[in-house]
């Protein structure tokens, strides 16, 4: 057991100690043909991307050729390329923090854990539940016996302060370690962080340079939802944390959805479901400077918009001998 990561006993919430890693080692099959192997950042760097058009579709039939890497401003050239549907590995990460107390949050919340793991395959995709509060537990590794989430009771009362941005960074790191070609982090919470030792431009770098697109999924009060039919807060008026989340998650490649209806999870948790199926796979060569190197995926194809983080880290430039 690791020091200082607590260990439960089935109490409502069954919690494990996890292990973050801090390299992705994956090796996955090219359609058939050749074997990609992801390895250190130093060797190999990659990058999910997901694209839709201007209506927001989700666009499945692009080609490695429709594809441009642009690295610190520079063309770079693409080593290996994957597209398909294939398994998913999904962590969610359920926010259990006293602010979720409130307004009927915590039910929301499970309303969305329930559906989300009710939109994964059975027998292929897989999915492990974390939940946080002042700081991060594993209630369920990951396992493709998606009935072990199913059959969790979330009951209990949340308590605590809200590490989110710890959190995140954390669990990031251990969905990074699957062998999944889709993997995402799921993030469901109410958006408001009260105890985090860690700001989000510093784990939004966490997360990109270990690619791993964060999803948010912020449940609300609808008096509390901005834009929404009984909003008291107008659209221009949300919460800055909203705001910070949302940068959050553009800068990982993921998105955010707000939710104060269960309509709204169920048509936000489904789209993401489509776009984590059909997300492209790019490899490429890191850039010799160490240090971060901001990035940017680009299809040749007009009016399409790529999701993708926005970044890696490099290693130290290597001997030629």
């Amino acid at each position: 057991m690791i020091p200082g990561v607590k260990r439960r006993r089935l109490a409502p919430l069954v919690l494990t100690a996890i292990f973050l890693a801090e390299t992705i080692s994956v090796a996955s099959a090219q359609e058939g043909e050749s074997q990609i192997t992801f390895r250190a950042a130093v060797e190999v760097v990659t990058v999910s991307a997901a694209v839709r058009d201007g209506r927001g579709r989700v666009i499945r039939d692009l080609k490695k050729s429709d594809f441009q890497v642009i690295d610190s401003g520079a063309p770079i050239e693409i080593r290996d390329f994957y597209a398909g549907d294939s398994p998913l590995s999904l962590a969610v990460l359920l926010d259990i923090s006293g602010s979720m107390a409130v307004g009927g949050n915590m039910d929301r919340a499970r309303h969305a854990v329930n559906i989300a793991i009710g939109n994964l395959r059975p027998g292929g995709d897989e999915a492990a539940l974390f939940t946080f509060d002042s700081k991060l537990e594993e209630v369920v590794s990951f396992t493709t016996d998606l009935d072990r989430v199913r059959r969790l009771s979330l009951e209990g009362k949340p308590w605590g302060m809200t590490s989110l941005f710890d959190a995140i960074g954390a669990a990031a790191k251990a969905v990074a370690e699957r062998g999944n070609h889709h993997r995402a982090l799921l993030v469901i919470t109410d958006g408001v962080d009260t105890g985090s030792r860690m700001t989000a431009p510093e784990v939004s770098g966490i997360a990109s340079s270990i690619d791993v697109p964060v999803y948010l999924l912020t449940v609300v009060n609808p008096a509390d939802h901005p834009g929404g039919e009984f909003a008291v807060i107008q659209t221009d008026g949300a919460a800055a944390s909203v705001a910070t989340l949302a940068d959050l998650s553009r800068w990982t490649g993921g998105d955010m959805r707000v939710a104060s209806e269960p309509i709204h999870t169920i048509e936000a948790l489904q789209d993401l479901f489509l776009e984590l199926r059909h997300q492209y796979l790019i490899t490429f060569e890191p850039g010799t400077r160490p240090g971060w190197h901001p990035l940017e995926i680009r299809t040749r194809k007009k009016n399409l918009i790529v999701h993708a983080r926005s970044g890696y880290i490099s290693g130290p430039a290597r001997s030629s001998n």
